[in-house]
């Protein structure tokens, strides 16, 4: 049958974008939209998972959600699309009528049911959207009333160009419950005071109430308009949802194994580790010293107005005292080029910093980190860990980076040999920092005893350029007046 160029127009797909350099699919975690919606041009419709970071989607264009292509937990290749908006609904409208018969969706992908939504909210203060090339644009979380569940009156909707027939689901019909008191305005259930319907939370505070075990329909939200903040979640969090689940035996005749997809982080980790050890040929090298004096600084530098709300640590020194070798020894700083047969020498350090989080380890990078003053290196510390950990990391944040710091001290572990990050000339593994007995002016005495490997590309780096840079390393953090001297 033939298309109208007018219907053409009114169906439109929306497709996975390219949310990564040269990214080929990414995983659907959330969808924040359902069938019926009415969604606005910068509205964010659903998170997605990469191999590099979690982003959240916004739309391009105004409409009502006709079909949902993908549930969640489905990865997708970039460009196909994973949702259609008739752009011909004027938003806030009515949706154009239900066929009979189900939604036409691909055989080999479950159709998401709609999404039952909660009373209208006020619009939220304007965000800015995480793609380059979709630009800054307010969103709405402002919804349809529910729908009752009974099925719609049959109406053909006349199928877009490039768009397979267009149906909206009909939902089936469900018996009648007994009459519900009318839910209070600020979104409570009626019949308990503490049950939430369909709360509001940002896509992190979602994730830290699915880590500590936390019903998001039990939390009281405090945030504008009824949003769960993050401190709602902590504070309803009382022990023991705060404390890792205990492993138990598993009974007679459950399963022994549990198979778990490698995809996401996982699996880019697991291919650019595999890459990095059987490509860049790796040597690492130990140094044992006192940093007694270092954590003496420490100390008094977190007193210091300077370092007024950011975070001063140990691992603080151990990146300048890095950056200060660097700068004494530059070649180290350096690409191995295969294709071209070339070394690059590189005259800025984006200095990564390894950190693990729920979605596995990520490696983000501060940009010219030998730039930086110790107060500016310490917020960019802070800013880098905090925004991993809560799953923000933005992929142009995980490239371009030359040397990384590992910390696995907080852990307890002593020293390691750590791999290479891809593409880079040397990792440096911080241990754990312990009292210990120790040869201090002729006497053993406790001192505080740390331990650092030094992993280095032996095509670019020799051994006395590794053992340099090390030992300078080591040698600032045992006396670290040095950071002056030979800055």
């Amino acid at each position: 049958m033939a298309v109208s160029s007018e219907q053409a127009q009114r169906f439109r797909e929306f497709r996975m974008p390219d949310v990564g350099e040269g990214l080929t699919e990414a995983e659907i975690l959330k969808w924040f939209v359902g069938v019926g919606d009415t969604v606005a041009d910068g509205q964010v419709v659903c998170e997605v998972e990469t191999a590099k970071a979690a982003v959240e989607l916004p739309i391009p264009f105004d409409g009502v959600v006709r079909e949902i292509r993908f549930a969640e937990g489905t990865t997708v290749d970039v460009g196909t699309p994973i949702i259609v908006v008739d752009a011909g609904e004027q938003a806030g409208g009515a949706a154009a009528p239900a066929a009979a018969g189900p939604a036409v969706v691909p055989d080999a992908v479950p159709a998401v049911p709609a999404v039952e939504a909660a009373p209208a909210e006020e619009k939220p203060a304007a965000r800015t959207a995480v793609l380059v090339g979709y630009g800054v644009a307010p969103s709405t979380t402002t919804r349809r009333p529910r729908k009752p569940q009974v099925p719609a009156p049959a109406a053909p909707v006349q199928p877009a160009t490039e768009v397979p027939p267009v149906q909206a689901p009909v939902e089936p019909a469900a018996p009648q419950a007994p009459a519900q008191p009318a839910a209070p305005e600020d979104g409570r259930d009626g019949a308990s005071p503490m049950v939430y319907s369909r709360p509001l939370a940002k896509p992190p505070v979602r994730k830290l109430a699915k880590e500590l075990g936390i019903d998001l329909a039990t939390v009281a939200p405090t945030g504008p308009n009824g949003v769960v903040t993050r401190e709602d979640i902590r504070a309803a969090a009382a022990p023991p949802a705060q404390l890792p689940p205990v492993l138990e035996p598993a009974p007679q005749g459950r399963e022994r194994e549990v198979r778990v997809p490698v995809k996401g982080v996982r699996k880019a980790t697991a291919q650019a580790m595999v890459a990095s050890a059987f490509t860049a040929p790796h040597v690492t090298e130990f140094v044992t010293f006192d940093i007694t004096r270092t954590m003496k600084l420490v100390q008094e530098l977190r007193a210091d107005p300077a370092f007024a709300g950011v975070k001063v640590s140990p691992l603080l020194l151990v990146a300048k005292a890095l950056l200060v070798a660097i700068r004494r020894n530059p070649e180290i700083n350096a690409a191995w080029d295969e294709a071209n047969q070339e070394i690059v020498h590189k005259s800025y350090v984006n200095l990564g910093i390894a950190a693990a989080t729920p979605r596995g380890l990520i490696v983000p990078n501060i940009k010219d980190a030998q730039d930086k003053t110790l107060p500016e290196l310490a917020a960019a510390l802070g800013e880098l860990v905090g925004t991993a950990r809560e799953g923000r990391t933005a992929p142009n944040a995980m490239q371009g980076g030359t040397v990384t710091i590992t910390n696995v001290g907080v852990f307890g572990i002593d020293t390691g040999t750590p791999i290479l990050n891809r593409g880079e000339s040397a990792i440096l593994a911080f241990g754990a920092v312990k009292l210990q007995p120790w040869v201090h002016k002729g006497k053993v005495k406790p001192r505080q005893v740390t331990t650092l490997a030094l992993s280095f590309d032996h095509r670019l780096v020799d051994g006395e350029l590794g053992s340099k840079v090390l030992g300078d390393v080591a040698a600032i953090l045992e006396q670290p007046k040095r950071l002056l001297t030979w800055a």
